[in-house]
């Protein structure tokens, strides 16, 4: 996964997400927050740019020391292919099964393809 860092990358992205409202209310507001100095030390992850097709915003890893604390390990979702949000739940260092986390998302699906992924590796999932 690439991480955006440039602020051109994440206003490009800002624009994109907001046409796709609401369901990408949930990276959205990070995309923001990071385009415009990032105090709260965020992340904002794609598979490909700039034709990507999921995005995904979490806190710097160094930020969330706790492996435990999957409210600390927060990851909100946006994405555009279902095969491109199970690539990344299946194994990408974005998404690690030595952290407990909570993925937030609105959109229709998510929940099963994390099932479907976690069933699969004999996961437990909340």
């Amino acid at each position: 996964m690439l991480i955006l860092r440039c602020p051109a990358q994440l206003q490009l992205l800002e624009e994109t997400l907001r046409k796709s409202l609401p369901t990408t209310l949930p990276v959205l507001g990070t995309v923001m927050t990071v385009a415009r100095g990032n105090p709260a030390s965020h992340e904002v992850l794609v598979d490909s740019w700039p034709h990507f097709g999921i995005v995904l915003t979490r806190l710097r890893p160094e930020d969330h020391r706790d492996p435990r604390d999957y409210y600390t390990n927060q990851l909100s979702v946006f994405y555009r292919d279902k095969g491109a949000l199970q690539a990344v739940l299946e194994g990408t260092e974005a998404v690690t099964q030595e952290r407990a986390f909570q993925i937030l998302g609105m959109q229709d699906g998510l929940d099963e393809a994390v099932q479907e992924v976690a069933s699969a590796r004999g996961l437990k999932v909340e």
